[in-house]
């Protein structure tokens, strides 16, 4: 099985992770050993086969998410499984990593390995599968051949009701200048170069671009995690200088992780524990204490408000699905009363009914003035979703698009405009905001 959430070992090397369990081994005398030379070439073997750039001992925790995923998908692979079971395994991976991820599987398929294929993307299910089973909070509500479904049939049932528009529509249109960014240069070689950019305050900046990309990276150096060599951050027209986290927290700036359950959620802690975690100086009474009650009442309004599905706030949030422990990150910043949202693939893992609803959250809060900052390696998302879409590429802004008119196509093109892939010049960019 490979799990939506991979769970390796991070202080572990990649070829150790990848022989979990199986390492192995070389007789020495009354001895056995793990064979390390035939445990790294294999892993190494694979890796190529996969397109995993990585090394076998490599720390598992320098490498980005996707790279994980299709780690997992290749050690499941190299068990010569008759049936495998996928959970959401394209949900890290761009569009290009998708499709050859695909090309392996159609490969195991010919060779009659049987796959249970588990996804929210309807696009991907009626692309590849013979037959659809959909579920719906526990119980089975039909099976049906795929050439029988549509995109709208499918989600109907997954959700029990039609879901008329996908995507919500903006009632208030984007106001002033909110963040400048000046030739934004990373300290570190393979980071930011020369990005500027301006958003504007109640605007859905979506930021797209290939693995690699450094759209993350953007997104950290915003928040302080990652220091500048060159470069100028400018909110309200001021200058601000966000060396840590806390200043960035500060300058009412909020920022979801991409992985939930390593940068997130604290596992065996309650929601209301969980979602106070960044705003904990306003639950602190007599210089010390903390006001439990109060914590509790903020979670549960929270609970409400965006229609979390859990018992109750002291719930353990490792219990809850990975849509609803979203919520509870969000609601985590929210509480902060963020101007500035910055969520790294916000809708990531998560199924269809929660996506529509986090689409409906991030449109209002756009409407109320909010500035969202949005990564996502879904194209439809993005031009559903933004105003406005800044396309990454190599650690450079590749170019803006206009949410209106951008097109799969035109993404694509800014999105190897750096890279070895190809240069094209000629895709159709928006000119940025004036200052």
């Amino acid at each position: 099985m490979i799990h939506q959430e991979p769970n390796p070992v991070p202080d572990r090397s990649v070829a150790e992770n990848f022989w979990l369990g199986r390492m192995p081994v070389k007789k020495l005398g009354p001895f056995r050993l793990v064979d390390q030379r035939r445990m790294e070439a294999e892993t190494d073997r694979w890796l190529k086969e996969f397109g995993i750039e990585t090394t076998p001992r490599t720390l598992l925790r320098d490498l980005s998410v996707s790279q994980v995923q299709f780690l997992e998908i290749a050690r499941a692979v190299s068990l010569n499984a008759r049936v495998i079971v996928m959970d959401e395994p394209t949900s890290s991976l761009t569009s290009t990593e998708v499709e050859r991820f695909f090309t392996i599987m159609q490969g195991l398929i010919k060779r009659g390995v049987a796959v249970i294929y588990i996804s929210h993307k309807m696009d991907e299910i009626l692309r590849i599968a013979d037959d659809v089973t959909i579920m719906r909070d526990g119980r089975l509500v039909g099976h049906w051949p795929a050439r029988e479904l549509t995109t709208s049939l499918i989600v109907s049932r997954m959700v029990g009701r039609e879901v008329s528009q996908r995507f919500p529509t903006r009632k208030q249109a984007p106001g002033e200048v909110i963040l400048s960014l000046r030739g934004l240069t990373s300290a570190h070689s393979k980071g930011l170069k020369d990005v500027s950019l301006e958003v504007r305050r109640g605007e859905i900046l979506g930021v797209g671009g290939l693995v690699g990309a450094r759209r993350t990276e953007l997104l950290e150096t915003l928040f302080g995690l990652r220091a500048l060599s060159a470069g100028q951050i400018q909110i309200n027209g001021k200058t601000v200088r966000i060396r840590s986290p806390r200043d960035a927290i500060g300058h009412r700036l909020a920022f979801l992780t991409e992985d939930r359950r390593a940068t997130g959620i604290i596992p065996l802690r309650s929601l209301a524990e969980n979602s106070a975690l960044v705003a904990r100086q306003r639950y602190i009474k007599f210089g010390c204490f903390i006001d439990n009650k109060r914590q509790v009442s903020d979670c549960e309004r929270y609970i409400k408000d965006l229609r979390i599905k859990t018992p109750d706030a002291a719930t353990p949030i490792r219990d809850l699905s990975g849509g609803n422990q979203q919520k509870v990150l969000l609601a985590r910043w929210l509480l902060t009363d963020p101007e500035i949202l910055m969520l790294d693939e916000p809708t990531r893992g998560i199924d269809i009914g929660a996506k529509h609803e986090i689409y409906n959250l991030i449109g209002d809060l756009a409407d109320q003035g909010k500035t969202i900052i949005m990564i996502s390696s879904e194209m439809p998302e993005l031009i559903g979703m933004a105003d406005r879409i800044a396309v990454m590429c190599d650690g450079r802004l590749a170019g803006i698009l206009d949410a209106a008119n951008a097109t799969e196509d035109a993404i694509m093109r800014l999105s190897t405009q750096f890279s070895p892939v190809g240069n094209f010049q000629d895709a159709q960019t928006s000119k940025e905001f004036p200052s």
